[in-house]
């Protein structure tokens, strides 16, 4: 079992109660992985004074200078990847090659933002006179906390933080209580690339107790948040109080178009790894295959077999193409929408059930599960699962698809399975979703591009990744200069 602190002012210490919590490997309930603080609101509120106090300092050096510091990080990461991915799927419960590619991804997210730091600043406009100066400077906000969620332990808080920190904010991070291990690996990374004390922080323990802290606390000056639209809708509202800047991404109930003309091979396929790849837990997971029903048969007759070979099991042996659920909470919850999607009407095609037999009995998995003959009244069509569940809805034609899918309060991502270039381009002007894939995966994002959502699914405000990330983390000083006397 590894034993991990709070870090907070470039010391690790444990919480002010002395209290802890422990994690357990969702593969095999057996053994203990983790074990961490159980903070409260005096120790976020501890991490927030050592990011104020830090702030001066950091926000005076240069971009390039804080750049350099990413880069080096992403190095000593690269030399990590190994033991980091094993962490991760002992505490989330992923494959452990998707646990590389997205210890990868944060390796290369930090040599990106380090990079971006070369082109941080602002622009020089044309005055109305003559001998007068107007330019525009970019810089950091002051304090930023950043919430975020289990599915992606080091992904995800990784493309928080670099921006943030490039940017000049000293930041305090709280990552989900069920996987924080890799949010401290990050903060011990950074620490050794050269990182000053206080800048980064990270507590971890209960939401309301530690995170609350992070939004009401009149320090932090802004709070990026990425989890569930119930919890994101109630930190906003704290937030907007005190006008404090606010970016949520939230969760989404993301489509899959297969139309008549498309190669069902290829649809079966992307639908697999989108909907039962990282176990179905992904933000941009295809939870809805929205189908031409002159194709549904066949269409629902390949996912189902092509479900059924899946192989599930610990993510740290060879060969496995599903993990477990991360929870016996989360486990109980899917399996609760599969019973109920059957009660409305639904057919459950195949899966549907735990997974009980040998050592996966000691684990919290579930069969991947396709349900057909799903309409868009029932709940399974329009609450986010977050797990191997896939609802396969027959629709007559291309524009009952767009209606179908565009009929919930949410917008991630979207994807659309056709050969129909004039279809494919009506689909992603009218799908209404922040990310949209055309026979793609709707899982899977470029980190040099932007994301976020639409709807419910964000505040539709500022963008995450790519070089628009900076703009959530900074704010624009206008300046004027008259040198004419």
């Amino acid at each position: 079992m590894q034993k991990y602190l709070n870090f907070i002012d470039g010391e690790w210490i444990p919480a002010r109660s002395g209290e802890v919590f422990q994690n357990l490997n969702p593969a095999d309930r057996r053994e203990v992985v983790t074990e961490y603080p159980q903070s409260s609101k005096e120790d976020s509120s501890q991490a927030i004074e050592a990011a104020r106090r830090a702030f001066g300092k950091w926000s005076a050096s240069t971009s390039i200078a804080r750049g350099r510091i990413l880069s080096k990080a992403s190095q000593v990461l690269e030399t990590r990847k190994v033991e980091l991915a094993e962490l991760l799927t002992r505490e989330e419960g992923k494959t452990l090659v998707e646990s590389q590619g997205e210890v990868q991804r944060s390796i290369d997210i930090f040599r990106f933002f380090g990079g971006l730091s070369y082109t941080i600043g602002g622009q020089t406009i044309p005055h109305d006179f003559p001998n007068n100066l107007l330019y525009t400077m970019r810089q950091p906000l002051g304090v930023v906390s950043l919430i975020t969620p289990w599915n992606f332990p080091i992904a995800i808080p990784a493309w928080k933080m670099a921006p943030a920190l490039v940017s000049g904010n000293s930041v305090v991070i709280k990552p989900a209580s069920a996987a924080p291990g890799l949010t401290h690996e990050l903060a011990k990374a950074l620490t050794e690339a050269g990182l000053p004390k206080g800048v980064l922080n990270v507590v971890t323990g209960a939401g309301r107790a530690a995170g609350g802290e992070l939004a009401m606390n009149s320090a932090v000056a802004a709070l990026s948040f990425t989890g569930s639209y119930s919890v994101g809708n109630t930190i906003y509202l704290q937030l907007a109080q005190r006008m404090a800047r606010a970016q949520m991404e939230m969760g989404g109930k993301n489509p899959t178009i297969v139309l008549a003309d498309a190669d069902l091979d290829l649809a079966v396929t992307l639908v697999v790894k989108a909907g039962f790849g990282l176990t179905g837990q992904a933000c941009t997971a295809t939870s809805r295959v929205i189908v031409e029903k002159s194709v549904v048969q066949s269409f629902v007759e390949k996912l189902s077999a092509k479900a059924r070979t899946l192989r599930v099991g610990n993510g740290l042996h060879q060969g496995v193409e599903m993990g477990p659920v991360v929870s016996e909470q989360q486990l109980d919850g899917n399996l609760e929408y599969v019973q109920g999607a059957v009660k409305e009407g639904a057919k459950l095609v195949c899966g549907g059930n735990r997974i009980s037999e040998g050592d996966l009995a000691h684990g919290y998995f579930m069969e991947p599960t396709v349900l057909g003959d799903v309409t868009p009244e029932m709940t399974i069509a329009r609450e986010e699962v977050f797990g191997p569940v896939v609802a396969v809805m027959p629709v007559d034609d291309f524009d009952e698809a767009i209606r179908v899918a565009n009929g919930v309060d949410v917008g991630l991502s979207a994807s659309v399975v056709t050969r129909d270039i004039k279809k494919a381009m009506l689909y992603a002007d009218r799908i209404e979703a922040g990310v949209v894939k055309i026979n793609q995966i709707s899982t899977g994002l470029a980190l040099q591009a932007p994301f976020g959502g639409v709807k419910g699914s964000s505040t539709d405000s500022f963008k995450e990744q790519g070089a628009g990330a900076i703009e959530f983390y900074s704010r624009i000083k206008t300046v004027y200069l008259d040198y004419s006397n």
